[in-house]
């Protein structure tokens, strides 16, 4: 007889829905296809994560939990931390994906989960609003809009591949130009 290991089916639905949201965002999503992939009872799936929408909420803020842990805005480095962010999404693509789906999804209305995800970004702006105040990165732009403008830079590529290859290449050489380009860009913005 075969132990059950509630903690390895979470991870495994976790993955799937992961997988799923991406291809085809919440309306597009089917819970069957997420457990044919896990190997999950379709059941589990609504006993561990709740309801579709529920699922995709957990999905996107582990995901972008993830993102911070692994690419913390660093004021003090900001062509650094672009080049980090550049490398986390194109080892990761399918969190820009979600986030597209989700504003799809929404538009500009609140979000399930809005009050958590202010405190996410709120985390992120003040790295920037710390750097500003030490005075090591320029205050000309309010730390919001500057968080925005860098996040906006650093992943727009990998949100609209397609145009990226049609307007700036698809070789080697046109990633190398783009990403120093992007990361020109960013130390504009926050120089003094």
């Amino acid at each position: 007889m075969a132990v059950r290991d509630p903690e390895a089916t979470k991870a495994r639905i976790f993955e799937a829905a992961v997988a799923e949201f991406a291809r085809h965002g919440i309306a597009g999503a089917r819970i069957d296809r997420i457990a044919s992939e896990a190997k999950a009872n379709k059941q589990l799936i609504y006993a561990y994560f709740g309801n579709k929408a529920q699922l995709f909420s957990h999905v996107l803020g582990r995901c972008m939990v993830d993102l911070a842990a692994a690419v913390p805005v660093d004021a003090d480095d900001i062509e650094g931390w672009v080049d980090r962010l550049l490398d986390y999404h194109a080892a990761h693509p399918e969190l820009l994906r979600l986030l597209f789906w989700e504003g799809i999804e929404y538009g500009a209305a609140e979000l399930p989960d809005e009050a958590e995800r202010q405190d996410h970004y709120g985390r992120k702006v003040a790295a920037i609003q710390d750097g500003q105040d030490r005075g090591v990165i320029s205050d000309a732009i309010p730390a919001r809009d500057l968080m925005f403008l860098l996040v906006a830079l650093a992943d727009w590529a990998v949100v609209v591949p397609q145009i990226k290859r049609i307007m700036v290449g698809a070789d080697e050489s046109a990633e190398e130009r783009l990403r120093a380009s992007i990361k020109s860009a960013a130390r504009r913005l926050v120089s003094k």
